[in-house]
């Protein structure tokens, strides 16, 4: 019988398990917690036999580990010789979790907070509109202010994170639209202010998509993307969720200012535990890549633009169906999320409380959607169907779906209220098909261009959130109609985005070399 005992300095716990093959004198072992902030466990097994040495957990089995207590006065109980064989647990538990899911899961909350901050405007701007007087067609060039800044940082936020790595560019971005966000209660009454914060808010958050792109090319395997894909960009709709949960009960009791200092310290949050985690998710490329990096002059970062194969990629039909494709996607989705709120609040005549719960309803399908979806790509290419069909299987559902139901909602049809929301949740949660189809392209066809690719079709995809948010306050006052201000014009990208994509789309691997 071999029996195994577990003490801590404080209690005592003992566990004995029988075996069939090696027989042993009863004995006990001490399994010390030593009061370190780092807990080392130790385990210990008595052998009646020599045995061949072998390596448990890198280290050498031959280490023979002195007990300390009264456990060790048991050990010359039997005539045959025995060792001990060590080895260490270390804490905390996710310690020993592989480097790529935990760098997933960390970007995946930062993606969280992003669109926290992102959405609360969204809630804020009804109050924020009476308290200022603001007509929609203000209203609108305020919540278009954050895509400024959104779209003009993923051409950088792409380069930027490779040459240093997606992880620095994420904490630089994260910290950077928290601080942003937290100026927007001081200046709201100041309209360029406001407008400039926003910008700020934009500038962090545009980084990251790119960021969280570089990790996922560098770290995930192929037949892991879609779930890598959807787990980080299924942040987004989390953060959709929770901010449209938490900000109307605190705008009601605590003022609408408040929403933007308590998100802004959710990001600063993030950031510091961040940097605690560093030495556990460090660096996801070689010390060797980042030490070159820091150490780079600022003429050889100028000399690595050069580098990059910027005319090699405009060459290619696969970059520019991801480019269309990206803004047909975002304009439906910025319009959307910028002004269903209202929709909800004006059209269905809901109060402020019941908008919002119903606005939460297509980003938390949206969650549910996701996971089917990228299980169902990643075991079609598992099972051998081409990567490029997958893709645009994706992609075709997440544009059709969210036009048919855009189009039933924009016919008056005498549906009742409930109906209309169903069908516009059903449209916008299968919209999601994306992140395993547009999203997952620009991995596939270059992993060491993907930030850089993601940067350039995300520039485009800006765009809408730009001129499609505020345009859509503009026709909202110029038609008082919804149906021609917020549908209409998204129905027409959907449908001309899958026939791009369908036509030109692409996931075959691409080398980009440049040409003499």
């Amino acid at each position: 019988m071999a029996k195994l005992t577990l003490r801590a300095e404080s209690s005592h716990l003992f566990y004995s398990q029988p075996s069939s093959f090696i027989s042993a004198p009863k004995r006990r072992r001490l399994l010390s917690f030593p009061p370190k902030p780092s807990l080392k466990v130790r385990v210990f097994c008595s052998i009646k036999e020599k045995e061949s040495v072998k390596r448990v957990n890198g280290l050498p089995g031959d280490e023979v580990v002195h007990q300390a207590g009264s456990g060790s006065d048991s050990e010359g109980e039997s005539g045959q010789k025995s060792g001990s064989v060590g080895f260490d647990l270390d804490w905390p538990p996710w310690k020993n979790i592989p480097q790529r899911y935990k760098l997933i899961g960390t970007t995946s909350l930062a993606f969280v907070i992003c669109n926290m901050d992102k959405v609360n405007l969204s809630i804020a701007i009804i109050p924020m509109s009476h308290q200022f007087g603001w007509s929609s067609s203000v209203a609108g060039l305020v919540q278009s202010s954050f895509f400024w800044g959104y779209a003009l940082s993923q051409l950088p936020g792409g380069w930027l994170a490779k040459i240093f790595g997606g992880r620095k560019v994420l904490e630089i971005g994260v910290l950077t639209w928290s601080l942003a966000t937290a100026l927007v209660p001081f200046v709201a009454g100041f309209t360029p202010g406001l407008v400039v914060s926003r910008i700020l808010v934009g500038i962090g958050e545009g980084v990251s998509p790119s960021a969280a792109t570089d990790l996922i090319a560098r770290t995930i395997p192929l037949e892991e993307r879609s779930r890598a894909v959807a787990f980080v960009f299924g942040g987004l709709s989390v953060g959709s969720v929770a901010g449209f949960l938490l900000a109307p009960p605190l705008i009601q009791n605590l003022g609408w200012e408040s929403v933007f200092y308590i998100f802004s310290l959710l990001g600063i949050g993030w950031y510091v535990g961040f940097q605690f985690l560093e030495g556990q998710a460090s660096w996801v490329g070689s010390r060797s890549d980042l030490k070159t990096a820091q150490n780079t002059s600022p003429k050889e970062l100028a000399d690595s633009l050069k580098d990059v194969p910027w005319k090699e990629f405009f060459r290619s039909e696969a970059v520019w169906a991801m480019i269309y494709a990206h803004f047909c996607g975002s304009w439906g989705h910025y319009t959307c999320l910028a002004w269903l709120p209202t929709y909800f609040s004006e059209e269905l005549n809901l109060n402020l409380t019941e908008a919002a719960w119903v606005s939460i309803l297509p980003p938390l399908a949206s969650i549910f959607v996701n996971t089917i979806a990228s299980q169902i790509a990643d075991n079609l290419i598992s099972n051998g169907v081409q990567t490029t069909t997958v893709r645009k299987i994706c992609q075709t559902i997440a544009f059709l779906s969210p036009a048919a139901c855009m189009t039933l909602s924009s016919l008056d049809l005498g549906l009742p209220h409930w109906e209309v929301v169903g069908i516009l949740t059903a449209g916008l949660a299968l919209s999601s098909f994306a992140i395993s189809g547009l999203y997952c392209t620009h991995q596939d066809i270059s992993p060491e261009y993907a930030s850089i690719l993601l940067g350039i079709t995300n520039t485009v995809g800006a765009v809408p959130g730009i001129v499609g948010v505020a345009l859509t306050g503009y026709l909202l006052d110029s038609t008082h109609s919804w149906s021609m201000s917020l549908f209409i014009p998204s129905i027409f990208f959907y449908l001309t985005g899958t026939i791009v994509w369908l036509a030109f789309a692409s996931s075959k691997p691409q080398t980009f070399a440049k040409r003499d």
